[in-house]
């Protein structure tokens, strides 16, 4: 018999572990990239294939600072270029930034277990309020947009 965990044993277990955190990470950003495409070119402040730096360890930490403030103010200048009242000036926002914060105080010892389930209802919070943004951009056209709408 022999011991009971067998390397083999910690690989298996590392994959499906990172399946489960992988997928989900997958499908967030395709919501991400799928409202940032419902955005026309010059409404956007963060282009959708830099979305997927997200994927990428420890850079996800810092760089999901730049995506939620670049989703918010790309929202904005959209839901303001077809003349949508909007009752947050920056969409989104105000759950992206402690959600980021609460991801970046996981590698703090002692305090990264509840920063991390902090994170994670934030993470799920921003998620459906990014899909529900985008669900807002497809029952309205771009007709009512006017060319003359500073963006900014």
């Amino acid at each position: 018999m022999g011991d009971l965990i067998q390397p083999w044993h910690m690989m298996v277990l590392l994959i499906v572990a990172s399946f489960f955190l992988f997928v989900p990470a997958i499908f967030y950003i395709l919501t991400l990239t799928h409202a940032l495409n419902k955005c026309s070119p010059m409404s956007r402040t963060i282009e959708p294939g830099m979305l997927w730096l997200l994927l990428v360890p420890l850079v996800n930490l810092v760089w999901h600072f730049f995506v939620v403030l670049g989703m918010s103010k790309s929202l904005n200048n959209e839901f303001r270029l077809r003349n949508m009242p909007v009752a947050d000036p920056t969409p989104g926002q105000s759950i992206g930034i402690p959600m980021c914060i609460c991801g970046a105080c996981t590698i703090i010892p002692g305090l990264g277990v509840v920063a991390w389930l902090a994170r994670l209802v934030l993470w799920i919070v921003y998620w459906a309020k990014i899909a529900e943004f985008s669900h807002i951009l497809d029952q309205t056209s771009t007709a009512n947009a006017t060319p003359s709408t500073s963006i900014g």
